[in-house]
């Protein structure tokens, strides 16, 4: 078996972590609030107190971490992980921070490192269940080689050079993003019209949004609204003044939203309804 590091075990990697140790691969972990890496101790992984103790001597590295800073703090900060990986070693990048930051890393990760970048579709109830889409970038060899590990999390997609993964992700993104907030908005004109909730719902959901219906009434799935307008942040600045007023409209809508812990659903729900329909 392959021995891992991942570094980052907060709602994603941490189910990804779990299903690395139940496929029977060595772990080791590392997380900025070590209490958080706890469970996964007890389930028998290794905890490291530093990214780098956590990489050395592993040739395969997995960051999953909030956005393009924190992923350069690990890999590039004080006890970085980007050094003290070995000749040889795989860095499996899957946190979502956009093609230019993906490419920008790997320009600076040492010449004997190969990075594929994997970002992924599904939310923490598709990493338990071993279900997500995992979208990858960079040489075939690397995702070949790193191809079995991440069999265990789901399914892989070559979609590309470098970079490749993120960009797809971030389309992937902007469709669950601009399909939940048309379904918020839907669900805004059927409650004028004097259309029930429900009735509304089931009509959506034989429609051409019904895959957004289905994300904005799961119950299992957990995406932040802060870290859904952070996505289409990235979106908005790889576009450079594309004109996208829907992803912009949907990125309105997440930042008027009072919770920005609560899950991206939440923006259907009838009291937020009635504060989108003030913007």
């Amino acid at each position: 078996m392959t021995e891992i590091a991942v570094l980052g075990t907060g709602r994603m990697g941490t189910p990804i972590a779990h299903r690395l140790l139940a496929a029977g691969h060595p772990v080791t972990v590392w997380n900025r609030t070590a209490a958080r890496a706890e469970p996964l101790r007890r389930a028998g992984a290794r905890v490291a107190a530093t990214p780098a103790e956590a990489v050395r001597g592993v040739h395969l590295a997995v960051t999953m971490l909030t956005d393009p800073a924190a992923v350069d703090t690990v890999l590039f900060g004080s006890d970085g992980a980007a050094a003290a990986l070995p000749p040889g070693a795989c860095l499996v990048e899957m946190s979502t921070i956009g093609p230019d930051a993906v490419r920008a890393l790997a320009r600076r990760l040492p010449d004997d490192v190969h990075l594929v970048d994997a970002p992924v579709g599904g939310s923490v109830d598709a990493a338990a269940a071993g279900r997500l889409r995992i979208l990858a970038g960079g040489p075939a060899a690397a995702v070949e080689r790193v191809g079995p590990v991440l069999a265990a999390l789901g399914t892989v997609r070559h979609l590309g050079p470098t970079g490749a993964g993120a960009a797809a992700k971030l389309v992937l993104n902007t469709a669950l993003l601009v399909g939940v907030a048309g379904v918020a908005d839907a669900l805004s004109v059927a409650r004028a019209a004097g259309v029930g909730r429900e009735a509304a719902l089931d009509l959506l959901r034989e429609g051409p949004l019904g895959a957004a219906v289905a994300r904005a009434t799961a119950v299992d799935a957990d995406f932040p609204i802060a870290l859904a307008g952070k996505d289409l942040g990235l979106v908005l600045g790889d576009l450079a003044g594309t004109a996208v007023p829907l992803v912009r409209a949907a990125q309105a809508a997440l930042a008027a939203a009072p919770d920005p812990a609560a899950d991206i659903a939440t923006l259907t729900t009838p009291a937020l309804l009635s504060t989108l329909e003030h913007l």
